[in-house]
């Protein structure tokens, strides 16, 4: 008897496993977690997206805005969640940056984290005030070289991209722009509006309603490539510096060992989702693009972008702090 109610417990147990297991993808609400706060580009394509994934799961996807530590406080909870495909991070070009100039990040960038798709990669936009006699790109390396330390740039927080793309074509035309820090892009457009500093690169969402107006000039776009909203600005690397090509980009990361089944599953609808008229039109109107890819091409992606970012900040000499 005692054999036939441990076999009885036994093949329930199982049963109930099985029941569990066989539970379809997904059950229950699922979170983007955002490492920057309400109002960014960021926060804009993780809301876009997670409204259209809630109609093609059938799940409600609830964003989640986790600011702070230069975003490693959100990335940070994203690689220490339960590998379900509950939890999806948004990360950011500073992802793969951070790693290179902070000493105490509490997670592996390319090893706790499992990349899913790309939302949007965009070029920074090179704007100029004008308060200085510059209209071309050419004109203002001409007018930086004659004028050592006289120009200023905005630097929209630390180590980001812009900032580190500037000092970087600085290295490369060999001009002397003094840098003025600021703790986020916001405030430093608003203080180059108003003359305080003459050079800016900044993402093209924020900056090309003012380009638009006749308030600031748009001179160069730092991708491989001109943007369809930005088609008549050429790149800085056309105009002569092909070393200095970068992006910001925004794309959807899982937790390490998430099974391979729920990746696939949430990559092929999220690249549908990106790949639709409607979203097409909403990144164009940003300056921004997509590209398809399955996650391990994306993966690869991600660390190129990773020893991209490595060498620039290495020919830069700075060290983590």
């Amino acid at each position: 008897m005692k054999t036939f109610i441990a076999l009885f417990l036994a093949v329930q147990s199982f049963c109930l496993s099985l029941g569990y297991a066989a539970d379809p993808y997904p059950s229950k609400p699922i979170r983007i977690i955002v490492p920057v706060a309400p109002g960014a580009t960021a926060d804009f394509l993780a809301r876009s997206v997670a409204g259209e994934l809630s109609k093609s799961l059938g799940q409600t996807v609830i964003v989640e805005n986790k600011p702070g530590g230069n975003q490693i406080i959100g990335n940070n909870e994203v690689a220490k969640a339960n590998p379900d495909g509950y939890t999806i991070g948004l990360g950011i070009s500073s992802l793969v940056i951070n790693p290179y100039v902070s000493k105490n990040i509490p997670f592996d960038v390319m090893k706790d984290l499992t990349p899913l798709a790309m939302l949007g990669i965009m070029p920074g936009l090179m704007t100029v005030h004008p308060s200085i006699p510059v209209k071309t790109f050419p004109e203002f390396i001409a007018y930086a070289k004659a004028n050592p330390g006289v120009l200023a740039y905005g630097q929209p927080g630390g180590l980001s991209s812009g900032h580190l793309t500037m000092e970087y074509l600085k290295k490369e035309a060999g001009i002397d722009v003094l840098s003025v820090p600021y703790k986020g892009g916001g405030p430093a457009l608003t203080d180059f509006l108003g003359g305080r500093f003459q050079v800016f690169i900044n993402s093209p969402t924020a900056t090309i309603p003012h380009v638009k107006s006749g308030a600031i000039r748009a001179i160069a776009t730092t991708g491989a490539k001109r943007p369809p909203a930005l088609a008549d600005v050429p790149t800085i690397a056309e105009s002569g510096y092909p070393n200095v090509v970068t992006n910001e980009w925004y794309a959807l990361f899982l937790p390490a060992k998430t099974p391979t089944v729920i990746v696939n599953q949430l990559n092929t609808e999220i690249v549908k989702i990106m790949n639709s008229p409607a979203m097409l039109k909403k990144l164009n109107d940003i300056g921004a693009e997509t590209f398809t890819d399955n996650p391990e091409q994306f993966a690869k992606f991600i660390a190129k972008e990773h020893q991209f970012w490595g060498k620039v900040i290495q020919s830069l000499n700075i060290k983590p702090e």
